[in-house]
């Protein structure tokens, strides 16, 4: 009873864990990693989906506006056999993305006095953007799906 318990909250189940390049650039148009899966007992996975997110922030303080954006996806649809014991089984994936300039942005690009300003601008309402890759698989016969995320530099 205790087990089923266990296999169905994840405990003891499949671990997911994003493996991810050094650098990134959100002009570079995709990213390609890699996901390490490792159980202690096995089990299979039927999906996982890997999402880019760009968390853009603006303001100081009590007045600070946070948007997120998802610039990209990638569902990964086979069946994957996860051996027990810690035993890792890693899949590659590149997902293609396209960052979305915010208004400021596109009045920069109009012409290089206004990428001045806007530039000024940006510093001075302390615009920042922060992106993140999430990966979630699906297992079956499991209710809380095993699940990753983490910040790119």
């Amino acid at each position: 009873m205790l087990g089923k318990v266990k296999q169905w909250l994840g405990i003891e189940g499949v671990k997911l864990e994003l493996m991810l390049p050094p650098d990134f650039s959100p002009r570079m148009g995709s990213l390609a990693g890699r996901i390490r899966l490792t159980s202690r007992h096995p089990q299979t996975v039927t999906a996982i989906k890997v999402v880019m997110v760009e968390k853009y922030s603006r303001g100081k303080d009590e007045e600070q506006l946070v948007d997120e954006y998802e610039l990209g996806r990638q569902i990964i649809t086979d069946s994957i056999q996860v051996a027990g014991e810690g035993i890792p089984v890693e899949i590659n994936f590149r997902i293609a993305f396209e960052p979305i300039p915010s208004p400021m942005d596109e009045f920069g690009n109009r012409n290089p006095v206004f990428g001045g300003l806007a530039w000024a601008a940006k510093r001075l309402r302390k615009v920042t953007s922060e992106y993140r890759i999430e990966a979630e698989a699906q297992v079956q016969g499991v209710g809380l799906n095993p699940f990753d995320k983490q910040v790119l530099r």
